[in-house]
């Protein structure tokens, strides 16, 4: 009994931040290990918290894997930076796709279990589409080697496009449509296709 209280309860000091990166992490273990069904409190079991904590922190299982979702592409961000590319709007875009594309194939057991609850509602509306147009924006930067009669369109318009374009593969790719072998051609295709109507 008393071992069972001492893992329910966090770590001393553990709050607000702390208490939701040790959900997200348990619930990334869950995920690894081939249980994307987990109940709540698999979950809470998982982390070492309480029945409630991951209610008390994220609302519901579908705010938890779109938190696991934000995870991801602030790891494609950090590669994409890391990768410090050089030449133009459209080459920067490629090189995104290919930080993007291999975060996803480093555990595609977990990120396929991620992508296939995006589409469920949580409590508040989901954040994916904003945060991949930012990535998106990020590789654009200035536009440079875009028509410079359509650069400011699109700037305005490209993020969120290609955003749309690397959803629609990636949903593909985890219903098993695509195979992985297939995924970074394919994800590069509709990159090129949505910067074509750009660039003619």
């Amino acid at each position: 009994m008393t071992d069972s209280k001492t893992k329910a309860s966090p770590a001393p000091g553990l709050r607000g931040e702390a208490v939701r990166q040790r959900v997200i992490d348990a619930a990334e273990r869950l995920l690894r290990q081939g249980k994307a069904e987990f109940s709540m409190r698999d979950l809470a079991s998982e982390a070492g918290v309480s029945f409630a904590t991951p209610f008390n922190q994220f609302g519901s299982k579908a705010a938890i894997l779109h938190a696991l979702s934000d995870r991801r592409i602030d790891r494609m961000e950090a590669r994409f930076v890391a990768a410090a590319p050089t030449g133009d709007a459209i080459d920067r875009v490629l090189v995104a796709v290919e930080a993007a594309v291999s975060v996803m194939l480093e555990e595609p057991i977990v990120n396929r279990s991620v992508m296939g609850w995006l589409g469920t509602a949580g409590p508040a509306p989901g954040r994916v589409l904003g945060r991949s147009s930012a990535l998106w924006a990020l590789a654009l930067a200035d536009g440079d080697g875009l028509p410079a009669d359509r650069r400011d369109e699109a700037l305005r318009s490209l993020p969120g496009l290609l955003a749309f374009g690397f959803r629609g593969v990636l949903s593909f790719w985890t219903a098993g449509e695509v195979p992985d072998a297939e995924l970074a051609d394919r994800a590069h295709e509709i990159a090129r296709g949505v910067l074509r109507g750009f660039t003619g």
